[in-house]
């Protein structure tokens, strides 16, 4: 079993690698049985459940829409157990030519070093504005 240290040690490897454009070890840590939550009513906002629907449903139909691509950047991250929480500011532009730059507040647990589940808080009235609906 992992501790905290080694929780919050390997999102913080996992966000450096997204401040520089590597999704790749974001990927690589989501567990089979991953779980995605997005609250709130906009179109994207449901619970996606499972590795493969996370990538189909949530990321395909998301960055279709980047022209460029997409970093995000730690600013805090707070680690306690299994549960590390991530503040981050995303950026990038839409094909359309619209500046996408979120700030999110992620909630992940973690388990054996890989992500189990994540609860995504943004600013869905931007998300609303700029992206269209996953189709």
């Amino acid at each position: 079993m992992m501790s905290t240290t080694d929780n919050k040690q390997r999102m913080q490897e996992i966000f450096a690698a997204l401040a520089q454009g590597d999704s790749r070890p974001f990927l690589e840590a989501m567990a089979d049985d991953f779980r995605w939550v997005l609250p709130g009513r906009t179109a994207w906002s449901r619970t996606y459940e499972g590795k493969e629907a996370v990538r189909k449903e949530l990321f395909a139909p998301l960055f279709a829409q980047f022209a460029d691509q997409y970093t995000s950047h730690a600013r805090r991250i707070i680690a306690e157990g299994e549960h590390v929480v991530v503040e981050a500011q995303g950026q990038v532009t839409t094909r359309k030519g619209a500046t996408y730059n979120n700030t999110y507040c992620y909630i992940f647990r973690l388990r054996d070093g890989q992500m189990r589940e994540v609860t995504e808080y943004m600013d869905t009235q931007l998300l609303a504005a700029v992206l269209d609906d996953p189709a």
